[in-house]
Protein backbone atom coordinates (compact mmCIF):
# COMPACT_ATOMS: atom_id res chain seq x y z
CA UNK A 1 0.00 0.00 0.00
CA UNK A 2 0.97 3.65 -0.28
CA UNK A 3 3.32 4.75 2.48
CA UNK A 4 4.89 8.13 3.16
CA UNK A 5 7.51 8.37 5.88
CA UNK A 6 8.88 11.73 6.98
CA UNK A 7 12.15 12.34 8.77
CA UNK A 8 14.44 15.20 9.68
CA UNK A 9 12.40 17.08 12.24
CA UNK A 10 13.84 18.27 15.51
CA UNK A 11 14.74 21.26 17.64
CA UNK A 12 16.45 24.17 15.94
CA UNK A 13 17.23 27.74 16.98
CA UNK A 14 15.64 30.75 15.28
CA UNK A 15 17.58 31.58 12.16
CA UNK A 16 18.69 28.00 11.75
CA UNK A 17 18.05 25.52 8.99
CA UNK A 18 16.60 22.06 8.71
CA UNK A 19 15.96 19.64 5.87
CA UNK A 20 12.97 17.32 5.95
CA UNK A 21 12.73 14.16 3.89
CA UNK A 22 9.81 11.99 2.86
CA UNK A 23 10.28 8.55 1.36
CA UNK A 24 7.37 7.21 -0.65
CA UNK A 25 6.68 3.57 -1.35
CA UNK A 26 3.87 1.47 -2.79
CA UNK A 27 3.42 3.67 -5.85
CA UNK A 28 5.32 5.05 -8.82
CA UNK A 29 6.72 8.11 -7.10
CA UNK A 30 7.76 10.05 -10.21
CA UNK A 31 4.18 10.08 -11.54
CA UNK A 32 2.68 12.06 -8.67
CA UNK A 33 2.48 15.65 -7.56
CA UNK A 34 3.67 15.92 -3.93
CA UNK A 35 3.15 18.44 -1.15
CA UNK A 36 4.25 19.44 2.33
CA UNK A 37 1.70 20.57 4.90
CA UNK A 38 2.12 21.69 8.48
CA UNK A 39 -0.18 21.92 11.48
CA UNK A 40 -0.10 23.55 14.89
CA UNK A 41 -2.51 22.17 17.51
CA UNK A 42 -5.73 24.16 17.42
CA UNK A 43 -5.10 25.50 13.93
CA UNK A 44 -6.01 24.29 10.49
CA UNK A 45 -3.55 22.29 8.48
CA UNK A 46 -1.66 24.60 6.12
CA UNK A 47 -0.24 23.89 2.69
CA UNK A 48 3.44 24.80 2.78
CA UNK A 49 4.72 23.83 -0.65
CA UNK A 50 3.97 21.63 -3.63
CA UNK A 51 5.98 20.22 -6.50
CA UNK A 52 4.86 18.73 -9.77
CA UNK A 53 6.13 15.57 -11.43
CA UNK A 54 9.32 15.43 -13.50
CA UNK A 55 9.18 19.07 -14.65
CA UNK A 56 9.47 20.13 -11.02
CA UNK A 57 7.23 23.20 -10.98
CA UNK A 58 6.83 24.49 -7.42
CA UNK A 59 4.43 26.59 -5.36
CA UNK A 60 4.83 28.01 -1.85
CA UNK A 61 2.75 29.53 0.89
CA UNK A 62 3.43 33.24 1.23
CA UNK A 63 4.67 32.68 4.78
CA UNK A 64 7.58 30.51 3.62
CA UNK A 65 8.34 31.91 0.17
CA UNK A 66 12.01 32.75 -0.15
CA UNK A 67 12.97 30.67 2.89
CA UNK A 68 11.82 27.14 2.05
CA UNK A 69 12.62 25.05 -1.00
CA UNK A 70 10.73 21.93 -2.02
CA UNK A 71 12.50 19.42 -4.23
CA UNK A 72 12.39 15.77 -5.16
CA UNK A 73 14.71 12.97 -6.16
CA UNK A 74 12.56 10.61 -8.16
CA UNK A 75 15.36 8.05 -8.44
CA UNK A 76 15.21 7.68 -4.65
CA UNK A 77 11.43 8.12 -4.25
CA UNK A 78 12.15 11.01 -1.93
CA UNK A 79 10.61 14.44 -1.36
CA UNK A 80 12.58 17.16 0.44
CA UNK A 81 11.82 20.42 2.19
CA UNK A 82 14.82 22.64 2.84
CA UNK A 83 13.90 25.16 5.53
CA UNK A 84 16.15 28.17 6.08
CA UNK A 85 15.96 31.19 8.37
CA UNK A 86 13.49 29.43 10.63
CA UNK A 87 11.33 31.36 13.08
CA UNK A 88 9.22 30.21 16.04
CA UNK A 89 6.15 30.59 13.80
CA UNK A 90 7.48 27.68 11.76
CA UNK A 91 7.04 25.35 14.73
CA UNK A 92 4.59 22.65 13.67
CA UNK A 93 4.17 19.04 12.72
CA UNK A 94 5.14 18.76 9.07
CA UNK A 95 3.37 16.24 6.87
CA UNK A 96 4.26 14.77 3.52
CA UNK A 97 1.18 14.40 1.31
CA UNK A 98 0.23 12.93 -2.05
CA UNK A 99 -2.81 14.90 -3.26
CA UNK A 100 -4.00 12.04 -5.43
CA UNK A 101 -5.74 10.01 -2.75
CA UNK A 102 -4.96 11.92 -0.66
CA UNK A 103 -2.31 10.04 1.26
CA UNK A 104 -0.55 11.42 4.32
CA UNK A 105 2.55 10.60 6.25
CA UNK A 106 2.46 10.48 10.03
CA UNK A 107 4.35 13.74 10.35
CA UNK A 108 7.61 14.97 11.82
CA UNK A 109 7.81 17.64 14.51
CA UNK A 110 9.81 20.80 13.92
CA UNK A 111 10.37 23.02 16.94
CA UNK A 112 12.03 26.40 16.48
CA UNK A 113 13.04 27.82 19.83
CA UNK A 114 15.96 29.43 21.59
Amino acid sequence: QVQLVESGGGLVQPGGSLRLSCVGSGFTFRNFHMSWYRQVPGKERELVASISTFLGSTTYADSVKGRFTISRDNSKNTLFLQMNNLTPDDTAVYYCMRPSGPYWGKGTLVTVSS
